[in-house]
């Protein structure tokens, strides 16, 4: 009976950090764990709560101050993000992730210098990450350095065979300087890769319908609108490309 009663704790890590909370005393661990378990549930504002208790008990830990970060980045409140970004980097120099992320922001905030800069220091630190390549490919292409950008998603690739977005995002590279055959192959290996990707779907679609094939396009365009993502549904349907 003992037994079973204590598997009712293990039902799912926040019912399991929660308990460990309530029969312990600042247990700091306990906090940051439970902030990532409901920051995995979408639960931002209660995992923020959570990961300031385990700071205020452990003040000068990077990885707690990064989750925070990577909460509040989620939450779309950047400059509290980058602040934590600066103090986890303040805290551990090396920190490839943190620079990858403080980035990442910098780069939706148009900060391309930046972004930039913080994506050679997460690679500096860390060779093999493959997010910092394909987000440094991402402000080259905004930038219209394509070639830069197309060599940094081929690293990516490289070192993660299976990187749906980073094939999207090569794809899309492919389609502006004219090479629609070599985008349609990478859409297609985005989609092998990960069958639920909306915006694989959704950039084929629009290749397809630049062929002038509008059957596959609106099938692929209906499959991303499935997939939660209509608006290229919507604009072929408003030019009269589908049904």
């Amino acid at each position: 009976l003992l037994t079973y009663k204590q598997c009712g704790i293990w039902k799912n890590s926040i019912n399991l950090f929660g308990y460990a909370l309530r029969v312990t005393k600042n247990n700091f661990v306990a906090h940051n764990n439970l902030g990532t378990a409901l920051s995995a549930e979408g639960r931002i504002e209660e995992a923020i709560y959570h990961y300031n208790k385990a700071i205020l008990i452990q003040p000068d830990n990077a990885d707690y101050i990064f989750n925070r970060g990577v909460a509040y980045e989620i939450f779309g409140q950047h400059q509290k993000a980058i602040d934590d970004y600066n103090e986890t980097i303040r805290l551990k120099e090396n920190y490839s992730e943190a620079y990858n992320n403080r980035g990442t922001i910098y780069g939706i905030l148009g900060k391309y210098h930046l972004a930039t800069e913080d994506f050679n220091k997460a690679i500096l630190h860390k060779k093999d990450n493959a997010k910092a390549y394909n987000n440094r490919g991402l402000v080259y292409e905004k930038l219209g350095q394509y070639q830069k950008a197309i060599e940094n998603y081929n690293e990516a690739i490289r070192l993660k065979e299976n990187y749906s977005d980073a094939y999207i995002n090569r794809g899309f590279t492919f389609s502006k300087i004219g090479q629609y055959q070599r985008a349609m192959a990478d859409y297609n290996k985005a989609i092998m890769y990960k069958p639920d990707n909306a915006n694989a779907y959704s950039n084929r679609a629009v290749a397809f319908l630049k062929y002038g094939n509008n059957r596959l396009g609106c099938l692929d365009a209906k499959k991303a609108c499935e997939l939660g993502y209509c608006k290229t549904l919507e604009s072929a349907r408003n030019k009269k490309f589908c049904p």
